[in-house]
């Protein structure tokens, strides 16, 4: 069947921002202005249709990316609304691998806060081209200019304002478009439905001309004939222009900045005008790369129907009415409804039930899709988070996607003995679904315990298991999930030696461990000479040092950043195996790390409060108790914004206690940023008993 949208009109997607900065609100509009919703659904009394969960609608924020497919301009979008809040990070990461371009959104007021930051550095990782909207300029305090200044001194990046705003805060209303150079006066009874085009006034021309210089001047290089037109001072026409934006963009050399009021309807339409004018389709974001499996080296594929299948699933949802939905973007190829596809990574065929086209959590059902789709699938059994999906005559493994580790873990335990089998099939379930979410059991207590990336992703997660899986459970007190390292360089032997009638086991190696870069992992180098240990030994080595590292020997929190060599050993004509040098090398390691001054290592987080300036004193007052460094002060409109550093385990309860100090009229963002070293002052302070 052949496909309803050429590819080169299509465009993915997403709409990333701190948290409060209006990207449902945003796309709550997009939907109305593109005739996908007859009503305007509000964050703030519950009824958008992208925050479709309970728990969303409830406390007003998005916690899952939610995915929408609309047309504009004979352009089909999807859309995919990213979560703002630092815990569910992992959902922007996603969303971010299977895109082709972004809305950044900054709050006109705020400017570029902590998660605008984060969003930025994880599109920075996959090159994504990027709009910037000015959004919530009808605020008191709005700052268009000071916002953009924000980007190019925050995001080392370079903003191009392609509009101007008429008037700020209540003043708002319109803009002046820098492209073709006219005036946008919106009306407000018709909703933003209507405006109005006209000249630009003229106390506000010589403004708008020096900005459409610098727009023009920003673009010049990706077209001679522009070039040359604006070096003759000759008028350049809108197409033109245009494309030159586009090249730029879409070689991120530029952010092109749109302005406007998604609260009050206003500057959406353009948004959407620029979503087709700039960001990518399909085809232009190169061809995607990935391993054949077969013959070990890489291959690549054209985003086209013609090529074989290659998709990755990005998301996996528990549905009440269909079981596990799994969305996928299809790269290259096509997938019918009753096909067979291959999943390389676990070696496995799976058949295609059902192919939805998602609307938030409705879906409509499709026979068919198309290189450049996103859409979700029903009867994906095996595949997980990151699996390539594929032919099984033509193998790729597309490249996998990375998770932060957990910071925070909590013990559970089913209030009921009719929980508990119940327990383990709904943690099961959201642990598929959420790949920062883990579910572990401490062998020394027997305790189940559940980790992820802060309390509020705990406390969502738990409260899901009660209305989604009618689960019942009591939690524990939050811990901290802490590491160890080492601060020396060390050597150890490891002897297993075992005689038990028969064949025996032999297994002898000498080690060097080293400290690595923060956040490097672990990194194994065979440095044998002369053959004492043969070189099919080494892998084993290998495997026994990590698995070692699991627990490490000043508290048994897992290992980080080390450096391991294999330096001697010997073996065993008939005894040695592979299990008697991997028991070998995790006894040298665990020998090795006692004499290498090991440490334990805590998570710190940066930390940024925006506080009244008569609170002031007593915020960083509490901070320095809670062991927090201050790395600056800030003044933000009537308030002063002060950036820490903090260790996490000092962070349990801060919510309310600023809520105290400041008689409700500060607030805070927090992410995590490193691990540090616990001073040993504190190490004994804090009591860390067992790991979890």
């Amino acid at each position: 069947m052949p496909r309803k949208d050429k590819i080169n009109t299509v465009r993915n997607i997403g709409i990333m921002a701190h948290i409060d900065a209006g990207k449902t609100t945003t796309t709550e509009r997009i939907l109305y202005f593109a005739g996908k919703i007859h009503r305007m659904g509000e964050v703030h009394n519950g009824s958008t249709a992208m925050d479709w969960m309970a728990q969303e609608r409830e406390r007003g924020i998005t916690i899952t990316s939610a995915a929408t497919t609309v047309y504009w301009n004979n352009h089909r979008i999807n859309i995919i609304d990213t979560p703002g809040h630092v815990d569910f990070t992992a959902e922007v990461e996603r969303s971010l691998r299977v895109l082709d371009g972004c809305i950044a959104l900054f709050c006109a007021v705020g400017g570029v806060e902590p998660q605008s930051e984060t969003v930025w550095r994880q599109a920075d990782k996959y090159s994504t081209p990027r709009l910037a909207f000015i959004n919530k300029m009808d605020r008191v305090g709005a700052d268009y200019f000071g916002a953009i200044k924000n980007i190019r001194e925050k995001l080392d990046t370079n903003p191009v304002p392609l509009q101007i705003p008429l008037g700020e805060g209540e003043l708002f209303t319109g803009l002046i478009d820098l492209v073709r150079m006219k005036s946008v006066l919106y009306n407000d009874s018709s909703l933003g439905a209507l405006w109005e085009e006209s000249e630009i006034p003229d106390d506000l021309m010589p403004q708008a001309k020096e900005y459409r210089d610098k727009m023009l001047e920003a673009v010049s290089d990706y077209d001679d004939e522009l070039m040359t037109l604006v070096l003759e001072e000759k008028p350049v026409p809108d197409k033109l222009i245009n494309n030159a934006i586009r090249k730029a963009t879409l070689d991120c050399k530029i952010v092109p900045v749109l302005c406007g009021s998604a609260f009050k309807n206003k500057g959406v339409q353009r948004l959407l005008d620029g979503v087709v004018n700039y960001l990518p389709d399909p085809t232009e974001v190169g061809d995607v790369k990935g391993i054949n499996p077969k013959k070990d080296r890489e291959e690549t594929r054209k985003a086209s129907d013609d090529e074989p299948l290659s998709a990755i699933c990005f998301k996996l949802v528990s549905d009440p009415h269909v079981g596990k939905l799994s969305y996928f973007r299809v790269y290259s190829g096509t997938v019918k409804v009753g096909q067979t596809i291959y999943n390389p990574a676990l070696k496995k065929r799976e058949r295609i039930v059902k192919i939805l086209q998602m609307f938030a959590n409705k879906r409509v059902e499709i026979d068919e899709a198309y290189a450049g789709d996103i859409v979700a699938a029903v009867g994906l059994k095996k595949s997980r988070t990151g699996d390539t999906l594929c032919n099984e005559g033509y193998p790729i493994i597309l490249e996998q996607m990375d998770f932060p580790d957990p910071v925070v873990s909590v013990a559970i335990e089913p209030r009921t003995k009719a929980d508990q089998d119940k327990i383990f099939e709904a943690l099961n379930r959201l642990s598929d679904e959420d790949p920062t979410f883990r579910v572990s059991t401490n062998e020394e207590t027997g305790q189940m315990i559940i980790s992820g990336m802060g309390e509020l992703h705990l406390d969502i997660l738990v409260d899901r298991l009660l209305r989604e899986f009618k689960v019942t459970a009591k939690i524990g007190k939050p811990q901290v999930a802490y590491k160890e390292t080492i601060r020396i360089s060390s050597t150890a032997e490891g002897r297993f030696v075992r005689q038990s009638g028969g064949r025996g086991h032999y297994g002898h190696v000498k080690i060097e461990i080293e400290p690595g870069l923060p956040g490097s992992g672990y990194t194994f180098e065979n440095r044998v000479v002369g053959g004492s240990v043969p070189k099919e030994y080494s892998r084993p080595v290998s495997q026994g040092i990590k698995e070692a590292m699991k627990n490490g020997v000043v508290a048994g929190y897992p290992v980080v950043d080390i450096k391991a060599a294999l330096i001697d050993g010997s073996c065993h004509d008939v005894d040695s195996s592979e299990l008697a040098f991997k028991i070998a090398g995790s006894m040298a390691f665990q020998e090795a790390a006692r004499k290498a001054d090991p440490v334990v290592l805590e998570p710190v987080m940066s930390l940024e409060v925006i506080v009244p300036d008569n609170y002031l004193g007593d915020v960083i007052g509490n901070l320095s108790s809670r062991h927090g460094k201050i790395q600056g002060i800030n003044p933000k409109l009537k308030a002063q914004a002060v950036r820490a550093y903090v260790p996490l385990y000092e962070m349990f309860g801060y919510a309310t206690a600023l809520r105290s100090i400041s008689q409700g009229r500060a607030i805070f963002n927090m992410e995590f940023d490193h691990y540090e070293e616990i001073p040993d002052n504190r190490f004994h302070k804090q009591s860390l008993g067992t790991a979890v």
